[in-house]
């Protein structure tokens, strides 16, 4: 099966989102987040000594990696922005400014997990409102749901690759035309 080629986000706020959303690869069948072990490998790579995840923050990540797919996927979906608005209480501090005029949103009380949520929420947070977020999609493939950054001028980027998921749509749809 081919590999997904689309390159990382340009910015730090972006490639989080991205890289939490991405630890699900549906299409392939795999999920970094499936078990504490993979979960803890994860978390260990972006947080060096994070202690291994409990079930119930193993469930929060879980929890914050699809409400962000889904409101990537629509953000007029209420139910996402819901959610959303849950997990950031929970997770995210009061706005600190900081140098270089950043504004950090920082983490709230919680382990290597809950930082990892509160990192992709403040990323996602600071994406919609310098208005970045709407070059962060969803592949629209229901069997894949990738997360890309869209490269394309216009933003109209629909498929986490033309090689995979766009091909497949256009081999329906050409065949879907030529039955009688």
């Amino acid at each position: 099966m081919a590999a997904y080629t689309r390159p990382p986000a340009p910015d730090a706020d972006l490639r989080r989102v991205e890289e939490l959303c991405n630890t699900a690869a549906f299409l392939h069948g795999t999920d970094a987040l499936a078990e504490a072990g993979s979960a803890a490998a994860w978390l260990a790579a972006r947080s060096p000594g994070a202690p291994r995840p409990d079930e119930a923050e193993l469930a929060l990540l879980v929890a914050v990696r699809e409400d962000v797919r889904a409101y990537l996927a629509d953000p007029h979906d209420a139910g996402a922005r819901a959610a959303l608005t849950r997990h950031a209480r929970g997770l995210l501090g009061p706005p600190r400014w900081e140098g270089a005029g950043q504004v950090g949103l920082g983490a709230g009380a919680g382990g290597a997990a809950a930082a990892a949520a509160a990192r992709a929420l403040e990323g996602l947070a600071h994406a919609d409102l310098t208005g970045r977020r709407a070059r962060l999609k969803v592949c629209r493939a229901p069997e894949c749901r990738y997360v890309f950054y869209d490269r394309s001028p216009a933003n109209n980027g629909a498929w986490c690759s033309m090689e995979i998921c766009g091909a497949r749509h256009k081999m329906r749809s050409y065949r879907t035309r030529r039955r009688p």
